[in-house]
């Protein structure tokens, strides 16, 4: 089950992130920041028990980040990652958005939903107002990716 993410997600989500984030997979948030922003998350439950998240952060009148998405290691391989990023781009089509973009270190997966490959340069917004933060910044090794909403 997808669903949007409550107060009571936010611990789970930190959890999650962090364990990610120690294996360099994903960029940590902190448990501020999420709870801040936990109405762009999306969380997926397998039989009450919470297995995974996504945020969708909108960056401009048309454009959209798909971002923290992570499954548990038990629930993976059951469509939980592809069917919260679906859940965030149908959210993003209701809310007018055209493109939707994703720093990812894993693109074979983002390439299966849809998404092609941009350049960097084509996110002068993200670049400069989050990864100018980031410990990998300017040597970055997420790959930038993006699909057209229609």
């Amino acid at each position: 089950m997808i669903k949007k993410a409550t107060m009571r997600d936010a611990e789970n989500i930190k959890e999650l992130l962090s364990s990610y984030a120690k294996k360099r997979l994903l960029l940590d948030r902190s448990v501020v920041g999420i709870y801040e922003g936990i109405r762009e998350f999306f969380v997926a439950e397998k039989d009450g028990k919470f297995a995974g998240c996504c945020a969708l952060h909108f960056c401009w009148e048309d454009l959209a980040e798909i971002r923290s998405l992570a499954v548990k290691e038990k629930f993976k391989d059951n469509g939980y990652g592809k069917r919260l990023v679906e859940a965030a781009l149908e959210e993003a089509k209701g809310f007018g958005v055209k493109k939707v973009f994703t720093l990812t270190f894993v693109p074979v997966f983002f390439r299966r939903l849809g998404f092609a490959e941009i350049s960097k340069d084509a996110l002068p917004h993200k670049i400069w107002s989050d990864c100018i933060n980031c410990v990998h910044f300017p040597n970055c090794r997420e790959t930038a990716m993006a699909i057209e909403i229609k």
